[in-house]
């Protein structure tokens, strides 16, 4: 596999239930990547996941956009299939996921660091044995009230929300491709001052 494909994973959890969900916001992302790159996910058996390939435009990077079979807290051992399957490394792998400590409409990106209690971040870490991934954080904002943060992501966009949401979508969608074409330090420039830090 060439040295410039990219592996970006959308986190999230499988079934109708969970399609239209706050933790599913990351597979919404790869598949807005997926429409622009005119490719279609299907499944990849030996990983466990549903893979969409292509590229951005002619002589650019490769992308693998892979969206895990599994639930969100067993993303890791799909991830690392697919890094070993393709020969990616853990440097070009970006995880597309929902962050509480974002707002809502923000997006925030980093390489490595901890996982601030996602399960999805901390299984990947694990199987990757290293935690120097790249994270799109699509901020999904804190719970209202004393609302437990596990059933806020686990519900739906409030109807405010939605109206925005394919906006955020697409800025995550952006975000992802300026990582693979400018690098980590020059997208957040661009993403991170749009909304105080």
């Amino acid at each position: 596999m060439s040295q410039d494909s990219w592996l970006i994973v959308g986190l999230g959890n499988p079934g109708a239930q969970y399609e239209n969900t706050r933790h599913n916001v990351g597979q919404m992302t790869v598949d807005v990547l997926a429409g622009r790159i005119g490719a279609k996910f299907s499944p990849h058996g030996k990983t466990g996941s549903r893979v969409a390939e292509g590229w951005l435009r002619p002589g650019a990077a490769k992308l693998i956009l892979a969206k895990s079979n599994g639930y969100m807290n067993t993303s890791g051992g799909p991830v690392a299939a697919l890094c070993k399957y393709f020969g990616v490394p853990p440097e070009r792998v970006i995880a597309v996921h929902d962050e509480l400590d974002v707002p809502f409409d923000a997006i925030k990106l980093k390489q490595g660091g901890g996982h601030g209690g996602h399960n999805g971040l901390r299984d990947i870490a694990k199987a990757l044995d290293t935690p120097e991934f790249l994270r799109v954080r699509v901020g999904v904002g804190r719970p209202p009230g004393r609302q437990d943060p596990a059933d806020f992501v686990l519900g739906p966009f409030s109807s405010t929300e939605r109206k925005d949401l394919p906006v955020l979508l697409e800025d995550a969608a952006d975000a992802c491709e300026g990582l693979v074409e400018s690098g980590l330090t020059a997208t957040q420039q661009r993403f991170h001052g749009r909304a105080a830090e």
